[in-house]
């Protein structure tokens, strides 16, 4: 019995390694966004490199990380994998403790921004809440202190209004695979921001909803390795954002406000804005007003931003997570423009990237 069972072991690990040699490589993977091992040369580090290779190549690899997910959560009763938890079919990022350091560390930028650009400007700020916000605590997982965390926040910036965003949006505006939230479901938050800015608010009518075709697997899918079924992105459109043109400032290039080419990559929520640049302008040759913005953002901002364009003649966008805020004055003209600092509860507990 026993020999026959060691047969069997052996055969069947021939069988998988054969299978792992000689199928094609996969490049990458969808799930995890992430380019794979590829078959290594012989040579000195191939049996190293075989080891890594055949990870990352192993047959059913995806459909042995679910099941592996499944038995944590289902039969050993973790309450996350990764990190990661689902309720009410949504996964989650278990952001928790909260980080006061990190906090300090991103109220520190963005005084030295305003001491050394915004000496004229009227400056606000909004807090984005991630999805742990609204769905954790009736989960029963573990959330940071957000009332702290919005505390510590409105301390440190005296020469900043705050936006409060958080009556404007539920746990349901955000993807479900994703960190994200949901376009479609932003004029709410996008009305308020207008509100504490002081110009005119986005009107329902005044956009159309279309849906991309292709599913949106979130990078919460991948890191879960639970299933789920996909998102679907949603672009809001009118005439007043088909004529905006948006200055790349690392390529040097003009495009539109929804990039069509991010369709094939592998986050196509890079469709809003192109997704991650260091500084864009829209230019609004339809704007009410002569008035501008200037918005110091993470990738949350690129698909809000479309949606508060009625009045402003020009809006830039600037991510200090990719250029060094030193650099900004050879870069941008500052005079007076209303300034908005929009960062979610993520990259303010895990503000180590902005620089």
């Amino acid at each position: 019995m026993k020999k026959n069972q060691t047969i069997l072991t052996l055969t069947l690990w021939g069988a998988l390694a054969l299978w792992a040699w000689f199928i094609p490589s996969k490049q990458i993977s969808e799930a995890e966004r992430r380019p794979l091992t590829q078959k290594p040369a012989f040579s000195e580090k191939f049996q190293t490199e075989f080891e890594r290779y055949s990870l990352d190549q192993f047959p059913l690899r995806d459909s042995f990380r679910t099941l592996k997910s499944l038995f944590h959560t289902g039969v050993l009763g973790q309450k996350d994998n990764n990190g990661i938890y689902l309720t009410a079919g949504t996964a989650v990022k278990q952001e928790y403790p909260l980080n006061r350091d990190s906090v300090n560390h991103a109220i520190g930028r963005f005084q030295r921004i305003y001491e050394k650009y915004l000496a004229e400007s009227q400056c606000f700020y909004a807090i984005i809440p991630d999805k742990g916000y609204y769905l954790g605590k009736e989960s029963g997982h573990l959330t940071m202190d957000y009332d702290a965390l919005y505390a510590q926040v409105a301390a440190g910036l005296p020469w900043a209004r705050e936006i409060d965003l958080r009556p404007a949006l539920t746990g349901q505006d955000y993807y479900r695979t994703d960190t994200h939230w949901r376009q479609e479901n932003l004029l709410p938050a996008a009305t308020v921001l207008c509100e504490g800015l002081g110009v005119t608010q986005p009107r329902v009518e005044d956009f159309e909803k279309t849906p991309l075709e292709r599913p949106f697997y979130g990078v919460y899918y991948g890191q879960a390795a639970l299933p789920m079924e996909p998102d679907r992105l949603y672009l809001m459109e009118n005439d007043t954002l088909s004529q905006c043109a948006v200055f790349d400032y690392e390529t040097g290039k003009t495009g539109s406000v929804y990039d069509m080419t991010k369709l094939d990559s592998r986050d196509f929520y890079d469709v809003y804005l192109s997704g991650a640049r260091a500084l864009l302008t829209i230019e609004n040759p339809n704007a009410g007003t002569d008035r501008e913005l200037i918005m110091f953002r993470d990738s949350f901002g690129s698909s809000v931003a479309p949606l508060l364009l009625t009045d402003y003649a020009k809006v830039t966008l600037v991510d200090i997570r990719y250029v060094q805020p030193e650099l900004l004055g050879q870069l941008l003209d500052f005079h007076g423009q209303d300034v908005l600092f929009l960062y979610s509860t993520l990259v303010l507990n895990n503000s180590t990237a902005l620089k």
